[in-house]
Order: C-alpha cells, then structure tokens, then sequence
C-alpha cells in the first residue's frame, strides 16, 4: 500500500471517489423522480381513457336499442395495444371490450378509483348512477419496460462519462503537482555540497512556506559548514609553521646529541610530528575538498596531471612499482585539476603504503562512450584481503583498519569526498578482479 503515501493519489481518489459518489446520489435521486412522474403519467393516461372512452360506450349501448350483447372493438391497425378497457353494466356483464382485452385481466368492478394486479395497473369508473361502469388496463411489464430503458439512457452516459472524469481529475491533479514534482527532482539531484537555496517560482502558495523553511535551513547549514570548514583549514594552516619548527629543531637534536636514548626519544617525537604535518596537509585536503567548486568552466588534460602525480611519487618509488597505463588520446575533463591531484596522490600514497612493498601498482585510465561520456580510474595493489565490514567503513573518517597503520583515516574519506562532489561514483573490491589477494578502488565520473 505504498501508494497510498502519493500526495497525487490521494488527491486523485477523493475527489473522483467523491465525484463518483455525487454523481451516483444524482443518477439515482433522478432515475427515482423520473419513475414517479412516468407513473403519475401513466396513470392519468389511465384516467382519461376512462372518462373518454365511457360516454362514447354508453352511446353506442344506446344505439344498439338495449342489445347487451358483447362488443369486440376493432382498430383502424393492427399493432400492440397498451391500454384495453372492458364496459360493463351493473350486472358485471361485459358490453364493449378493446380487440386485445382479456376479461380475465379485469376484476369486477367495485369502487371508482385505481387497483392493482400482480400483472396489471386498472382504472375503474362509473357513469349513470352505476348502471355502466368501465375499466382501462396497463401491462405492468410496459411500464417496467418504459422505466428500464428511461434508466438506461439515464445510466450509459453516466458510466461513460465517470470513467472520463477520473482520468481528467488524475490528469488535473497530476498536472496541478507539477511544481511539487520539479521541485522533488531538483532537490533529488543535490549533493551534500549544495546548499544554494530552491527557487520557490511557480510554486504554490501553501508550498512556498516550506520552501522558505527549507531554504533558511539551507543557509544556517551553510554557514555551520563554512565555519567548520574555515576552522578546520585555518587551524591546519596555523600549525604547519609550528610543526615544521618543532621537527626541524628535533632532528637537529638528533644529530648533535650523543646519548642514544636522547637521539631515540627525538626519533619518536619526529615521527609525530611527521604523522602530525600529514594530519594537518590531510585536514586541509579535506577542507578544500568540501568547500571549493569541483568543476571549472575551462577542461584540462586529467591524464597529464595523473602523470604528474606518479611521477612525483616515484621519486621516493625505489621499487619503481608504481605502473601507468593511460589512453592514447588525451582525457579532457572540467574537473578541477588540483582537485583531481589530491584525490589521486591520497589513492596511490595508501597503496603503496599498505600494499605489498615489491609487487607494483596498476594505474589504468580509461575514457568510456557509452552509455555516456565518462572517465574511469583504477587502481589495484597486491596485499592481505580486506574484509568486507572494513571496506563499508573506509570513507569514513579517521578510520583506520588497524590502530598502529601509519595512516591518518582521511584518505578514502576525502576521495570519497570529491568523487561524490564530480557527480562520480566509487567502488571497492577485496580481492582485487582477478587475483586471490590485494584491494583495488574504481573511479567512474563524467567528462563534463
């Protein structure tokens, strides 16, 4: 019953349901009134002939010299006759009777006035102190054939027309939440780093207000997430100087001391304050990851900075393990190009770092056609198999899998970070495609 949650179908089904109703009350309110004045009608009809035909009897019993014989009206055409009457006189003997009356059809006269069979509707009259007296007959099927075919004339166009009217109060409704629906889409295609208030034209105005609402917590968010993110670069800024200060002076202990556990504790305090500058390069990575605009208006070759980044990186590749492969064209793409070095060098730094040391790291790139325009990077590296609840947890931060790792738990938070900023997608695999061991990570994202 899913469904039933749709603003648009519980629109449509009351109104229709509530269409149909009224429309129903009517149909019968109107087939019912219809009945009574086609009975109404049918009756003074009966009346009438009665008052019509009685004298004109009587005259014509008058005529015949007091023969009361039986006389067979006949008429001018042969065709189903209504209305059949029967004269009689006050004896109860029949006089005069229509061509299709059926003595059996009429009791005895009684009282003046209209009485029912089980198959007839009569009017009974009198006329000359009760020495004649007349009775005018109607089938009860003609008028239960009369009122069924008033109703279905009255009735088929209805269920006709209902069915239409649902499909135009669905259309109505459907269209009527237009707005609703664009607004549903534009909000549904946002990411976490957009925050740019809705547009409230051609919204209506009992929607407007939540909007707004929307809209103001769009700002307070934003500004909570610019201070975080402001405090978050500045302080990483700030203590760059600081750390850079305290190691240089640490290692410069390291050489002048002589007393192995003084140059031993000054070699743990470098590697904190190494862990340290990591730390806070990595805040800021993360900073700029969250708060700059991601795409720029011009492209860029992104093979040629992927380059880049590995050849920096293998400066300090005494194994040379880091493997390139790129396609022959260029990759252009209006991703940010610092951007998109950050997010690779955070890439191949955790895996040659938690890689096995002599087994290299494939670096494939590749530029798709279909369904669409896309760029995909992957990056595989031998090691342990990661488990599969570790690999749900690495993009978020300052998780690590194991708590000596040398890393600081940004890395995968960040790429994670900028791939869903590009409008990207990403994938982990343990083992790697291929392989029995090792971990490989899959880019997806769009040239533009």
């Amino acid at each position: 019953m899913r469904w039933l949650s749709s603003l648009q179908v519980r629109l449509a089904l009351t109104v229709g349901i509530g269409v149909s109703i009224l429309w129903l009350m009517t149909a019968f309110i109107t087939a019912a009134t219809i009945n009574k004045e086609m009975n109404e009608v049918f009756d003074n009809a009966l009346a009438e002939t009665a008052q019509h035909v009685l004298p004109l009897a009587i005259q014509e019993v008058f005529q015949r010299q007091a023969d009361n014989t039986e006389q067979l009206i006949s008429t001018l055409r042969e065709g189903e006759e209504f209305l059949t009457y029967v004269v009689r006189n006050d004896e109860g003997q029949v006089l005069l009777r229509s061509h299709d009356a059926d003595v059996c059809n009429f009791p005895p006269y009684e009282d003046s006035g209209f009485v029912q069979t089980p198959t007839h509707r009569l009017y009974y009259d009198s006329a000359l102190a009760g020495d004649f007296n007349i009775a005018v007959a109607e089938p009860l099927d003609h008028r239960a054939e009369v009122s069924f075919e008033t109703q279905m004339a009255l009735g088929l166009p209805l269920f006709v027309l209902l069915p239409l009217t649902l499909g135009g109060i669905w259309y109505l409704v459907r269209l009527m939440l237009r707005p609703l629906r664009g607004l549903r889409a534009e909000l549904s295609t946002r990411n976490g780093n957009d925050l740019t208030p809705v547009n409230t034209n051609g919204l209506p105005n009992e929607i407007t207000p939540v909007v707004d609402a929307v809209n103001a917590v769009f700002t307070r968010l934003q500004r909570t997430l610019e201070a975080e993110r402001s405090f978050a670069s500045n302080a990483a800024h700030e203590l760059r100087t600081p750390v850079a200060a305290a190691l240089v002076q640490t290692q410069r202990l390291m050489v002048e001391t002589d007393e192995d556990d003084t140059r031993k504790r000054a070699t743990d305090i470098e590697l904190s304050l190494k862990r340290l500058n990591r730390m806070s390069e990595r805040l800021m990575q993360m900073a700029r990851a969250e708060g700059a605009s991601l795409r720029t208006n011009t492209k860029v070759d992104l093979g040629l900075v992927l380059k880049m980044v590995v050849d920096e990186l293998s400066y300090s590749d005494d194994a040379n393990q880091l493997v390139l492969d790129l396609p022959d064209q260029p990759v252009m793409s209006n991703v940010d190009a610092d951007i998109f070095a950050i997010m690779v060098r955070n890439l191949l730094e955790n895996a040659l770092r938690h890689g096995s040391n002599l087994a290299p790291v494939d670096i494939k790139m590749r530029l798709n056609d279909k369904p669409h325009a896309s760029i995909s990077l992957h990056i595989a590296n031998e090691g342990p198999v990661v488990p599969q609840e570790v690999l749900n947890n690495l993009r978020h931060r300052f998780f690590r899998n194991h708590s000596n790792s040398k890393g600081s738990g940004l890395g995968l938070a960040i790429v994670h970070t900028i791939i869903n900023g590009i409008g990207g997608s990403i994938e982990t695999l343990s083992p790697a495609v291929g392989r029995q061991d090792g971990f490989e990570i899959n880019l997806l994202f769009d040239e533009v």
